[in-house]
């Protein structure tokens, strides 16, 4: 693990970037362009290692999946025709790769074994192989089923009415991805609504799926047919060069193409609660998955709170908005995130560890954290724990430095954003 020391000296930051495609769609598409027959293409696709990771695996199970800088082909026989690898699949750092494979494969006629990176190792995934597994899933693992490796043998699947304990898309993917196999009506039911990609995306690949106050339906054995699919840029990625605008001195940039799912899209309101200066202007509505362009400049902040029926639509992005309450007047509170706890690491005490190094007035709570601002950060030698957002929240951190940040393990960044620092570079040149 290589060390990378950041010293931008206060730099503004001044111009235009496009950040690279949702992750969280780039999945999908690979995913449901292998179950579909017939031939799929991706516009926008992220290239980075937990998308790859998900590519791998598909081409293992006999998919043919064809790669030209962020343009994929992908060509199926269908599942009923996928082929038993005869290696393990390997998921690497990505929870949604190894969650929603669960889901995918537990309905297949193909016997598998999965795992991934340490991280993966550490992480729980009972609250997916428990309501599989109440569908009629046989799959076995550590610590009955909670942690990886993971083997599969798939089978007939049954149905289910389920009402998930906590927000998780990853959890409500895998079941709906399982219901394409199960003989009924799967039905799932969410008390606060998260990301829902999945269903906007079998949709566009032919299923009939009914969402109605926060309850997911649809029927077993609907054949999906391949379609072209257009990935938006991550709004994940784009939180940290909002929060750079925001907080770097006679800075201002413009962000194109930026994924806007009001799924997804609760960062925006906490920066207008927050006083950024901002402009939103969306392209298309009417898309799969809407985008826009998004215009951010240094900003006068105010403290605020975090809370509630918000955080489903923000929790990646809280690390970033830990940073950013740092250099905001007042008191921000972000509460109902403990789901920040069974992160790539525990990112509640990930942040507030990082961030008081630097000086941050900050403290952990049991389901998120305190900030008093603003509050004059200094130079320090930063963890990563190999966590591409703690990666990046230390990056844009040392643009309001006094002293350089040494980050160990920046290399972790790729997973979700390859180009992060050349970006950072073009800016800051401009």
């Amino acid at each position: 693990m290589s060390s990378k020391v950041l010293q931008y000296n206060g730099p503004a930051l001044q111009g235009e970037i496009t950040v690279p495609g949702d992750k969280s769609v780039s999945h999908r598409s690979i995913m449901l362009g292998s179950i579909a027959q017939g031939k799929t293409t991706v516009s926008g696709f992220l290239l980075g290692e937990d998308c790859l990771d998900t590519i791998d695996c598909f081409r293992k199970l006999g998919v043919d999946i064809q790669v030209d800088g962020t343009n994929v082909a992908i060509e199926s026989p269908g599942m009923d025709n996928w082929q038993e690898p005869s290696e393990v699949l390997y998921t690497g750092n990505s929870g949604t790769t190894t969650r929603l494979m669960l889901g995918i494969l537990a309905g297949t006629n193909v016997h598998t074994i999965m795992t991934g990176d340490a991280s993966i190792g550490k992480r729980p995934m009972r609250r997916v192989t428990d309501p599989l597994r109440q569908m009629g899933a046989q799959i076995a693992g550590r610590e009955n089923g909670q942690y990886t490796p993971l083997a599969i043998q798939g089978t007939t699947l049954q149905a289910i009415d389920y009402t998930m304990p906590v927000a998780s898309a990853q959890v409500k993917s895998a079941i709906l991805f399982a219901g394409l196999r199960a003989q009924g009506t799967t039905i799932v039911r969410e008390s606060e609504v998260s990301r829902d990609h999945t269903e906007r995306m079998l949709r566009q690949f032919g299923a009939a799926v009914t969402t109605k106050q926060g309850v997911v339906s649809f029927e077993g054995g609907q054949q999906l047919t391949g379609t072209h699919v257009d990935v938006p840029g991550d709004i994940s990625s784009a939180a940290f060069f909002l929060v750079a605008g925001a907080i770097a001195k006679n800075s201002r940039i413009t962000l194109k193409n930026v994924g806007v799912n009001e799924t997804r899209n609760g960062i925006l309101e906490v920066l207008q609660n927050m006083g950024a200066k901002m402009e939103v202007v969306v392209d298309d509505e009417q898309a799969a998955e809407p985008t826009a362009t998004i215009t951010i400049a240094k900003s006068a902040l105010k403290g605020t709170t975090i809370e509630g029926a918000i955080i489903p639509r923000l929790i990646d992005e809280i690390p970033i908005l830990a940073l950013l309450a740092t250099q905001a007047t007042g008191k921000t509170i972000i509460k109902d995130a403990e789901e920040l706890k069974v992160k790539e690491t525990n990112r509640i005490d990930a942040v507030v560890a990082e961030l008081k190094k630097l000086g941050a007035q900050i403290e952990a709570t049991s389901d998120g954290m305190i900030i008093e601002g603003p509050t004059k950060l200094h130079g320090a030698s930063l963890k990563s724990y190999g966590d591409h957002r703690i990666g990046m929240m230390a990056a844009i951190a040392a643009l309001v430095t006094d002293g350089a940040i040494e980050l160990d393990d920046a290399q972790c960044i790729a997973v979700s954003y390859p180009t992060f620092f050349e970006h950072i570079d073009q800016l800051k040149n401009k």
